[in-house]
């Protein structure tokens, strides 16, 4: 799963879905003590006016949005992970060693994710009409008749 989860490496995330981590975090705390205070600061500013702009949003992975590489994973140990169940990896004894492993290790997080893919792909499979690929991961096709 950990490998897997790289694929957060590409794309981004509407602030709405990390809102909660930037603003009004604790109540002694407003932003979440696990992220970078630069990178919090920056959120901050960039998803300030979310509430009233959905589409708002922040690359995933910060300094190579559109590569796939292993920076997510070493951005997770800057306490860069965008989402909390991406910086929750880095913070778990069980997890933890395999973020550290992809980070140091670009071929390694690449032959697991294709490992991880591989299975994934063959896994309780719908065929025909029992499935529905989604035009947008974040919300369901609509059916049309």
């Amino acid at each position: 799963m950990v490998a897997l989860v790289g694929a957060h490496t590409i794309g981004f995330s509407h602030c709405k879905e990390f809102a909660n981590r930037i603003f009004h975090f604790s109540k002694t705390s407003e932003v979440d003590p696990s992220y970078n205070p630069t990178y919090a600061q920056g959120l901050r500013k960039l998803c300030h006016n979310y509430t009233k702009d959905p589409a708002m949003s922040a690359f995933n992975d910060v300094y190579t949005p559109g590569k796939f590489d292993n920076m997510y994973y070493k951005n997770l140990q800057r306490g860069l992970g965008l989402l909390s169940s991406d910086q929750a990896m880095v913070t778990d004894p069980r997890t933890k060693p395999f973020v550290d492993r992809y980070a140091a290790n670009q071929t390694a997080f690449f032959d697991m994710f294709a490992h991880s893919m591989r299975k994934l792909s063959v896994y309780m499979v719908k065929e025909n009409n029992a499935g529905d690929v989604r035009r947008r991961c974040d919300q369901f096709n609509t059916i049309q008749i």
